[in-house]
């Protein structure tokens, strides 16, 4: 299986992807598929996770990254090679570089997450941060890779990406045999390609659904349009799927094999992501979670049994802790009040007291005393609360108003 670079867009197929599957045999793991009880119940049909936030690297991305730097030419691997990306890509290009002896140069946005730019490291790439936005940065990438030889490495829109891709959906026929239903996050449209490629030539009657961001969602008017289509500004708190402009290799098969892509919101992924952690106690990034966000925001929709693929697990962990925050508050379990009351002693006190009448959790206390919105007697506190749903965090607001507390916000 070796393609130069000028053959860039031949034809996905089932025995390309076969081809990729022994290529990676013993270099990315067959990751674990997950039986989900809570969403099995929710969906009224099995439904199981499969975890390519298992995968090395933490994501799905090694198998494309690996399948695409093996196939290149002798004098291309002698060139080295090139990518640009925030985080999962980085990771994949770099270990697959490393195992194949190739050298490898990753640009990553000066705002990387520093774990992902250690990990990146780590795994054998030099990287060199440049630019804001991962736009900028692939500017970057591209010019080095056009000055030096190197051979840039695309994330998704690559034939050989796509095979390696599809590697997990091959994965996915052989551990759910009887699966009606593949949900897959989508961004620039790799992995949601390979799958399809791999599912549909062997199981025609299994339905593939796309899921994307609201804020990045650039599939839904690019299907409609006939062909790619921009969105100006992209914005999620999904980066795996954040991508403005779907690929031009995956666009086609997608548009012909992909049943349906469906759009989830920033809520929804929250949510997705906590119910990950807490009940199948998994790691998962905001991205990886967009399958499970789709079934938590339409449950009757899908034929079980369901396989929701987890693409990835590279979270930072400061983008957790407000993700997490987010979801509880999506479902009512987390709370944030202001309110004023009188800057006397023992007032704060009196006020936290009246919250654990209700049984309010407080995580956290701010206490404004000099502000020009204050009266000469007044103070400002913000209150954020752990609370149970959103029938309590009604009792709460109720039991702050009936204690003679003005609460503006």
């Amino acid at each position: 299986m070796s393609y130069s670079t000028a053959d860039s867009f031949r034809p996905v197929t089932l025995d390309d992807v076969r081809g990729a599957q022994k290529m990676l045999s013993g270099v990315a793991r067959a990751t674990a598929m997950e039986g989900s009880r809570h969403l099995s119940q929710m969906v009224g049909a099995p439904v199981h996770l499969k975890c390519e936030n298992l995968q090395r690297t933490g994501s799905f991305k090694l198998r494309g990254a690996y399948v695409r730097i093996a196939g290149l030419l002798p004098e291309e691997r002698a060139a080295g090679v090139v990518a640009a990306s925030a985080g999962n890509h980085a990771q994949g290009v770099a270990l697959a570089s490393s195992l194949l002896g190739v050298r490898s140069t990753v640009f990553m946005p000066k705002g990387a997450p520093l774990p992902k730019v250690s990990a990146t490291r780590d795994y054998g790439a030099e990287v060199r941060l440049h630019g804001q936005v991962v736009d900028e940065t692939l500017a970057a990438a591209q010019e080095y890779a056009a000055g030096t030889g190197a051979v840039f490495i695309h994330p998704f829109d690559h034939p050989d990406v796509i095979a390696g891709q599809g590697t997990v959906g091959l994965e996915i026929l052989e551990q759910c045999p009887e699966v009606r239903t593949i949900l897959v996050g989508i961004g620039g449209g790799g992995l949601a390609a390979g799958i399809a490629v791999a599912v549909k030539s062997v199981r025609p009657d299994v339905r593939v659904v796309g899921v994307q961001a609201a804020g990045a969602a650039a599939y839904p008017p690019s299907l409609a349009a006939g062909r790619p289509v921009t969105v100006d500004n992209p914005a999620t708190m999904a980066d795996g799927i954040k991508v403005g402009r779907p690929g031009d290799v995956p666009f086609g098969i997608i548009g012909e094999l992909v049943d349906e892509v469906r759009t989830v919101s920033e809520d929804e992924l929250s949510a997705a992501l906590l119910l990950c952690l807490e009940r199948a106690k998994l790691v998962v990034e905001p991205a990886g979670a967009s399958p499970v966000a789709a079934l938590l925001s339409d449950p009757g929709a899908f034929e079980g049994p369901v396989v929701a693929v987890l693409s990835g697990g590279n979270v930072d962990p400061v983008l957790m802790e407000r993700v997490l925050r987010h979801g509880m508050a999506a479902q009512g379990r987390y709370l944030a009040v202001r309110l004023r009351l009188t800057d006397r002693p023992g007032a704060l006190a009196t006020l936290l007291g009246a919250l654990s009448v209700v049984d309010a959790n407080v995580l956290d206390v701010s206490h404004v005393r000099t502000d020009p919105r204050l009266g000469l007697t007044e103070a400002e506190v913000e209150l954020h609360l752990e609370t149970k749903g959103p029938a309590h965090c009604a009792e709460v607001g109720q039991a702050l108003r009936e204690a003679g507390y003005t609460v503006i916000g």
